[in-house]
């Protein structure tokens, strides 16, 4: 252990156990003798595997559902979503980099049994909606582009665990690489149906800007915490403060600090490319169909299937089927991960990746086998939103753990948070808390 490490351990009740992702702790190097720039690039990556879960296949239909009914309203509450996240993101970095835990092992280490293992089961629980979410999605691409059936793309979705282990064999760069990849086909894909779209950009501007009716509006809360569950999600934040490790930066302060700069670059251009493709979705909900008058759309499938009538052309609803196919894909990577650091950081317990995700996706395939089967497209696209609601109530119970631990200058030594910073965050986890409430007072009270 470092010097500088040794001095924070008297913060935890229990000592630094085995490096976050072992197999490829630090196994990324960070030239010191080369440009800035190239110190930057080869920081460059873990934001982007976090911004793939701010626009998973749960967040499309939350944004597609918010676009159709509300039109370009919802747009201030994706804007809002992403600046917490660029906040909380930057925490995640700077807990693993001072610390040299991820937020998983951080809970271990901080607090007593009967406080880690339900925080451990929330994040569990967290990590199960997510993959339901992919699972969904990506049998629906499936069936978009390929025209397989759903319940037979559920079932495909549970090999996606070669892709994954071929890939981890590779070496880790090789993973973002992968992941940055197909975000870019993401990307080219919405830039095409947007242009196709041709929405009101003075809408869309105004959209941008917050009104009380998000609050007040029952309905409209509802959607604005399934796309808040959907951009700022809890198995993010531990992925982060994992991933983060994999670069080779040194123990001293400088170098540390220099890391921090890097890494909160890295995860903050990535949250604002994620959040072009984010509102890309809503934009072209609100383009293609509220200002078509059909308000209730909120299925994949039925989104596809309109797209081509409504904007001109053919190939819209593939390039939509594309770029689902992508999420999907991407988020099953960026899940995997996460169960990963979950389960060894809460537990110490290691799996093999293959073992660990066929378990995970098993126990995601049976409710979403179940709702395909009997409730096809129309359930689908419910399971989708409660799955986004129910992140979005699960992201307290890491929220504040994480911003408690980064406020603390026991534990983070001298890169603990700035007082300002710190403020924001527990700003930002009130206001998640506070919603979350009203969403809970307004649901038993129909």
């Amino acid at each position: 252990m470092d010097v500088l490490g040794s001095k924070q351990e008297s913060g935890w009740r229990n000592k630094r156990g085995e490096a976050s992702l072992s197999d490829v702790h630090r196994s990324i190097d960070i030239s010191q003798s080369g440009s800035r720039w190239r110190r930057l690039a080869a920081f460059a990556g873990p934001g982007y595997l976090v911004a793939v879960g701010y626009m998973d296949p749960g967040n499309w239909a939350t944004s597609l559902a918010g676009g159709s009914k509300f039109g370009y309203a919802l747009l201030a509450v994706a804007l809002l979503s992403n600046l917490m996240a660029i906040v909380l993101q930057s925490l995640c970095a700077r807990l693993a980099i001072a610390s040299g835990r991820d937020l998983a092992q951080a809970c271990r280490d901080a607090f007593p049994k009967w406080v880690s293992i339900p925080l451990w089961a929330l994040a569990e629980i967290a990590i199960i909606a997510t993959d339901i979410a992919e699972v969904i999605g990506t049998a629906i691409g499936l069936n978009l582009i390929f025209g397989i059936p759903l319940e037979l793309g559920v079932l495909i979705t549970a090999l996606d665990v070669f892709i994954i282990l071929y890939l981890q064999k590779m070496g880790f760069r090789w993973v973002e690489a992968f992941i940055i990849t197909l975000l870019g086909v993401i990307a080219v894909c919405f830039a095409i149906q947007i242009f196709l779209a041709d929405p009101q950009w003075g809408g869309v501007i105004r959209g941008f800007f917050p009104t009380t009716e998000i609050v007040t509006n029952p309905e409209m809360l509802y959607l604005a915490l399934g796309i808040l569950g959907a951009t700022v999600m809890p198995h993010n934040l531990y992925l982060h403060s994992g991933i983060v490790q994999t670069r080779n930066y040194g123990h001293t302060l400088p170098e540390k600090k220099q890391a921090l700069t890097y890494a909160t670059i890295d995860s903050t251009v990535a949250l604002c490319f994620a959040l072009l493709i984010n509102a890309s979705i809503l934009i072209l909900a609100a383009a293609a169909f509220n200002g078509t008058g059909r308000t209730e759309v909120a299925e994949l499938g039925e989104a596809h299937s309109l797209l081509a009538p409504l904007l001109g052309l053919a190939i819209a609803p593939t390039l939509f089927g594309i770029a689902l196919l992508c999420c999907g894909l991407n988020s099953t990577v960026t899940a995997t991960l996460a169960g990963q650091i979950v389960m060894e950081g809460f537990l110490k317990m290691k799996l093999q990746p293959w073992i660990r995700r066929l378990i995970t996706r098993a126990i995601a395939i049976i409710p979403a086998a179940f709702v395909t089967i009997w409730y096809g497209d129309a359930g689908t696209a419910e399971l989708l939103i409660l799955t986004q609601v129910v992140l979005s109530l699960q992201l307290s119970f890491a929220v504040f753990p994480l911003v408690m631990f980064t406020a603390s200058k026991a534990k983070m030594g001298q890169l603990v948070a700035p007082i300002w910073l710190s403020g924001i965050a527990w700003l930002i986890a009130v206001v998640i808390a506070g919603l979350n409430v009203k969403l809970l007072v307004d649901f038993v009270s129909g």
